[in-house]
Parts: C-alpha cells; structure tokens; sequence
C-alpha cells in the first residue's frame, strides 16, 4: 500500500472514530470516538460513557478494546489497528500495551492527558502510532464541547 493510499484508509477511519466521537457529545460526554479495524474490517466501535456508566475508566478506547477481545476471542489485538479521536491516556495507553496492539492512529494530541506526555513508553515497544489524522475536526469538536460547558 502506498503512503497516500494508507493516508486516506487513516482518514475514512478516523472518519467513523469522529462519528462515534458525535455521539458522545449529543450524550454530554466528552466527545472522543474509537474503531478497532483487523483485516480491513470494523470489529469494534465505541465513544466515552464515564457519565453514562458513573465510570472513570469507561474511555472510548477501553471500551473498544474490550469489545474487539470479545469479537476476537482473545485478549490480544495482534492483527488490528485502533483508530481514536484523541490521544490515548496513561490509561488506555497501558491497556493498548497490554492488547499488544501493533498501530494507534490518533486525531489530535491531548496536551493536558496524553500518554506521551506522562508515559511514552506505555505502548507495546513495537507498535507503530500516526497522529494528526483529520486532526483539525477532531480538535474542533473538542472544543466546541469544552465551550458549550462553560
């Protein structure tokens, strides 16, 4: 696959990762989607539900991740790429590790948050991460969530 091709595979993607990220916020919840793809196929989608689920942990990734074990059956995601709006956290960088999951593409960084920032070597060593895939609409709707709150 040529890197164009694998640019617009990341957008369409992220573009499904965005619509779960939509109905997250007309939920209230922080607007940040997930899509888990093994073999070029959606195996696994999922937005935050922190307030839905009264659940601190029940981040888009997580959420995603325990549904493509599920799809799978297995606890590693050796053959997947998971695709979210936003940049992992400590947390969903951690689990991420654990699923050996060999790619993170991400929409904007979390400046505040992100996994990079408090522990860049939480990932599997050999997995591969894109950011900036539609980054602008990801940060975009980030914002304007963040704004309608105050």
């Amino acid at each position: 696959m040529t890197p164009e091709q694998q640019q617009q595979k990341d957008a369409q993607y992220m573009r499904r990762a965005l619509q779960e990220a939509q109905q997250a916020y007309q939920e209230g919840e922080i607007p940040i989607g997930a899509v888990v793809v093994c073999q070029d196929r959606i195996i696994a989608r999922a937005h935050n539900l922190t307030e839905t689920l009264h659940d601190v942990t029940a981040h888009a990734e997580m959420q995603a991740i325990t549904q493509a074990a599920n799809e799978l059956g297995g606890k590693y995601l050796t053959d997947c790429t998971l695709y979210v709006t936003v940049e992992p956290c400590t947390m969903c960088a951690g689990a991420l590790g654990w699923s050996q999951i060999p790619r993170v593409v991400y929409g904007c960084q979390d400046e505040k948050r992100g996994y990079q920032l408090y522990a860049p070597r939480a990932l599997h060593p050999r997995c591969k991460i894109t950011g900036g895939i539609l980054e602008e609409e990801c940060r975009q709707l980030m914002q304007d969530f963040f704004r309608q709150k105050r």
